[in-house]
C-alpha cells in the first residue's frame, strides 16, 4: 500500500532559520518522512511578492536548503526542491486563477495583515494571490496531508475549495487535500517578547535564536531571556509567558513532557533552569549549524542535489498539469 503524500514548504527569506522555524516546521517534518511520501520545498516564487535583491535570495534559497538536509530532511528519502525549478507551480497557479473569486481572494486574513501597514495600494498583485499560488504548490502533488501552522489553515482551506470546484465543474482531477495543524508545542514566542511568535522581522534580534547563531551567543540568549519575579517555574501561558516558552522548548528538546519539568524543576531557581535550557538548545542546534556550513562549502554538490530533485518533484507536478489543462479544454 502507498504512503500518504504530504507537501510543505518555506520561504527562504532570511540568511538563517530560527528556533521558531525549527521546532514549528523542521523538526516535525523530519519525523513525518518515515511515514509519508513527502515533498518539501523552497518556496522563491512566494518570497518575490516582496522586493528581494537576487544575489541575497539566491544565497538564501542554498542556505535554507543545506539547513533542511543538516536539520534531518534527507533528499534521498524526501523530494527536496526549489519551487521555481518546476515551472508547473506557476502555470497551474494560473489556472487556478480563472476559478477563483475576487471576493473570495479578498477575504484571506494574511493579505490583510500583512498590508495592515502599508495599506493595499503599496502591495503587489503577487502578494494578493499568494494563496492561489499557494494552491498549485499543493495540489501539484496530489498531496493527502498539508502540515501547516494554524495561521495558513485559511490557505489550506481555499485549495479544498479550489479542488473541489474544479472537480466537480471539470471532472475528478485533484485530490483534496487535509491541513494537519502542526502541535501546540511549536509555536515558539520571542525570548524578550514573549507575547508575540519568535520571527526574523522582531524588532530586536535578542529574542530570537537562529541556527546559524555561535552557540555561545545561543546560549548567551537563552540566559537572557525575560521571566519574571516569583521563581515558579510552571507553565501559565498567561500569567507566565516567559517561562511556559522555555519549558516547550526544553520539552521540544529533550522530550521530556512539561510536567515532569515542573516536577523536576520544583523548589530550584531560574538560573539552574534557564542553563539546562541553554545546554539543550546548544546540543540540539550546534550540529545542525555545524552541517549547514559543511553543505555550503561545497555549492555545486547543493545545486546537484536541488536540481536532481527538482526533476523528480517535476514528473510528478507535469502530470498534474496535464491532467489539469486537457480537462479544461487546453489540450
Amino acid at each position: 500500500m502507498a504512503q500518504p503524500r504530504i507537501y510543505s514548504g518555506m520561504q527562504p527569506s532570511s540568511g538563517s532559520l530560527h528556533l521558531g522555524n525549527y521546532i514549528g516546521a523542521l523538526q516535525q517534518w523530519r519525523r513525518m518522512q518515515d511515514d509519508y511520501d513527502a515533498f518539501f520545498s523552497i518556496v522563491d516564487l512566494h518570497a518575490i511578492t516582496v522586493p528581494q535583491s537576487p544575489e541575497v535570495l539566491r544565497e538564501q534559497v542554498r542556505t535554507l536548503a543545506a539547513q533542511y538536509m543538516a536539520g534531518g530532511i534527507d533528499p534521498d528519502r524526501s523530494c527536496l526542491y526549489v519551487q521555481s525549478h518546476v515551472a508547473a507551480h506557476a502555470q497551474l497557479a494560473w489556472l487556478l486563477s480563472t476559478i477563483t473569486g475576487f471576493g473570495e481572494a479578498s477575504r484571506m486574513t494574511q493579505f490583510k495583515d500583512k498590508t495592515a501597514k502599508g495599506g493595499q495600494e503599496a502591495a503587489s498583485v503577487g502578494l494578493f494571490t499568494y494563496p492561489i499560488l499557494m494552491a498549485a504548490d499543493i495540489l501539484l502533488y496530489d498531496a493527502d496531508i498539508v502540515p501547516v501552522g494554524d495561521d495558513q489553515k485559511q490557505h489550506v482551506e481555499l485549495t479544498r475549495d479550489l479542488a473541489e470546484r474544479f472537480n466537480k465543474r471539470f471532472g475528478k482531477t485533484f485530490t483534496v487535500p487535509k491541513p494537519q495543524i502542526l502541535a501546540d508545542g511549536a509555536r515558539i514566542y520571542d525570548l524578550q517578547n514573549p507575547q508575540s511568535k519568535m520571527s526574523k522581522s522582531a524588532d530586536t534580534d535578542k529574542g530570537v535564536v537562529w541556527l546559524l547563531d555561535e552557540p555561545t551567543k545561543t546560549a548567551k540568549k537563552i540566559r537572557s531571556a525575560v521571566t519574571d519575579t516569583d521563581g515558579a517555574i510552571r507553565a501559565d501561558r498567561e500569567a507566565k509567558p516567559g517561562v511556559t516558552n522555555l519549558l516547550e522548548i526544553l520539552t521540544a528538546m529533550t522530550g521530556e513532557p512539561v510536567a515532569a519539568l515542573e516536577a523536576r524543576f520544583e523548589g530550584q531557581g531560574y538560573g539552574a533552569f534557564k542553563t539546562e535550557v541553554a545546554d539543550a538548545v546548544v546540543a540540539e542546534l550546534a550540529p545542525v549549524r555545524e552541517r549547514t556550513l559543511e553543505l555550503l562549502a561545497d555549492p555545486a554538490e547543493l545545486d546537484r542535489l536541488l536540481a536532481a530533485n527538482a526533476e523528480r518533484a517535476a514528473e510528478v507536478a507535469d502530470a498534474t498539469l496535464a491532467r489539469a489543462m486537457e480537462a479544461m479544454g487546453l489540450r
